[in-house]
């Protein structure tokens, strides 16, 4: 088993679940005591490690985030105005689906429900959230399209799974950048926003948006069911956009830069959260066959440069990552350069720790 800086990837994996539990309670996770993507995402991850390691403690942790937000009837307190409230509901279907509880159930066809009333724009995709009117962001294909078609498999909704794969394909025809071969951050369909260029899109590459489309590409075609006609479509997707991602890998570190297109600039900084999601998508395009053997080195340089750049262990070996740019809407170059970053923002630390496990996947056959 490969070791990286004396742990394996599930050993660091394990580290961050246990630092940040050792610190959280978890329904005091921040923001605390909500329904959120950002313990969704952390979560998610901890839950790869249990399937991992089969130790309850992480399928515990993660249960009882859930069990003290929606009571026995199913009912808790989320925001219906905005894609980012569904993503948390990926917890609730293998909660369902390990006991039976049917609470759970009934939690997931609430936010399977927001679907049908959510906004959409005039070619049927959803707003991201209601104060940003006719825009689709690429955050949203991760926050809403896993959770859907899951549950149009496990509840016989396949419309879902159609849904999902024309939202898909309206970020892709309106965020694709021809000169770079990667995707803008988001459009605006009305083009009224100040940011908008002339063809509606957003005026630049932020790595985490796009690190949320590299994992949510491979994961539908994961979930796609054998010869369905999306998923060679999606694996042609997949291995253009690795190879031009590769082709801004910062050669020194093994990085991303928030901007991802723009390295040279001396204001722009290597991030970590966007990072650990790219680490993950390549890998797991590997593990599933997806793109050759030949690109986990790749991931195998970016896993160690944030490792080595990004990761630091406090006086008790206490888990750290820093470098994590904070939650960002849309805006100019200058906006994102500017965003504060923090130590242990659930963001990171979630795409961390699922990149952590699709590195051990790899290390382990």
């Amino acid at each position: 088993m490969k070791e990286y800086q004396g742990k394996t990837g599930l050993g660091w994996a394990e580290t961050a679940c246990r630092s940040l539990m050792d610190r959280y309670e978890p329904n005091f996770l921040p923001p605390k005591n909500r329904w959120h993507y950002h313990q969704g995402v952390f979560l998610c991850g901890m839950y790869d490690v249990f399937l991992q390691t089969k130790n309850k403690i992480y399928f515990d942790y993660v249960k009882e985030y859930v069990d003290k937000l929606v009571d026995e009837q199913g009912n808790f307190l989320f925001a219906r105005g905005e894609l980012d409230a569904i993503q948390p509901g990926l917890l609730l279907l293998p909660l369902y689906q390990e006991t039976g509880d049917k609470r759970y159930q009934l939690a997931a066809l609430k936010l399977r429900s927001l679907l049908k009333t959510l906004n959409r724009t005039k070619q049927g995709g959803f707003w991201h959230k209601d104060k940003y009117p006719y825009q689709m962001w690429l955050d949203g294909l991760y926050m809403a399209g896993p959770f859907a078609i899951q549950y149009g498999q496990m509840f016989r909704e396949p419309e879902l799974i159609d849904l999902i794969m024309h939202v898909e394909k309206l970020m892709r025809e309106h965020t694709m950048d021809e000169k770079t071969g990667l995707y803008f951050h988001g459009y605006d369909e009305s083009k009224e926003m100040s940011w908008a260029t002339t063809k509606g899109h957003a005026p630049e590459i932020w790595g985490r948006a796009l690190g949320w489309y590299s994992m949510v590409l491979v994961n539908f075609i994961e979930l796609l069911e054998e010869g369905h006609p999306k998923k060679e479509e999606l694996r042609v997707v997949v291995q253009q956009l690795i190879d031009r991602l590769l082709h801004y890998q910062d050669k020194e570190t093994g990085l991303w830069y928030q901007i991802i297109d723009k390295g040279e600039r001396e204001d722009n900084w290597l991030e970590s959260s966007c990072s650990s999601l790219f680490v993950y998508a390549i890998a797991k395009a590997v593990n599933k066959g997806y793109i050759s053997e030949k690109y986990f080195k790749s991931a195998k340089i970016g896993y160690e440069g944030i490792l080595k750049h990004k990761v630091s262990l406090d006086e008790s070996d206490g888990f750290q990552l820093h470098g994590i740019c904070i939650g960002t809407s849309i805006g100019e170059y200058d906006y994102y350069i500017n965003r504060e970053t923090s130590v242990n923002d659930l963001h990171g630390v979630g795409a961390f720790i699922l990149a952590s496990v699709q590195i051990d996947q790899h290390d382990a056959v």
